[in-house]
């Protein structure tokens, strides 16, 4: 299986547990790993027969904007969830990182798997 990356994608959202991370936007940084055969679309060099990096970093951008959760966890489970099912996505790797959110570190997050590959 061949995968489609889209590396440190930027968005911001409103995220956090804290009451004053509830009235304002943090960026978070995105990596993916989505697995896709493209021998298709290598051979008839279609964009259609592909996972379509443009398009799923729009909708990510959409669902950031669109959603409000206080854990990054929530964040990263319920986006894996919609991409998989709004692009059928066999299996992804996404992680989530939220810049600053910690005193001496560079960011914080998670990195999940969902899928068969």
């Amino acid at each position: 299986m061949d995968h489609v990356l889209i590396e440190a994608l930027e968005v911001d959202t409103v995220i956090g547990v804290y009451d004053w991370e509830r009235t304002i936007r943090q960026r978070l940084r995105l990596d993916l790993e989505l697995a896709t055969d493209i021998r298709p679309a290598a051979q008839a060099d279609d964009i259609h027969l592909t996972l379509d990096y443009a398009a799923i970093s729009e909708r990510i951008a959409n669902f950031a904007d669109a959603h409000h959760f206080a854990l990054v966890e929530t964040f990263a489970e319920r986006l894996a969830d919609t991409l998989r099912q709004e692009f059928a996505i066999d299996w992804l790797r996404l992680s989530v990182r939220k810049p600053g959110a910690v005193a001496n570190a560079a960011s914080v997050g998670v990195r999940i798997t969902r899928g068969q590959a």
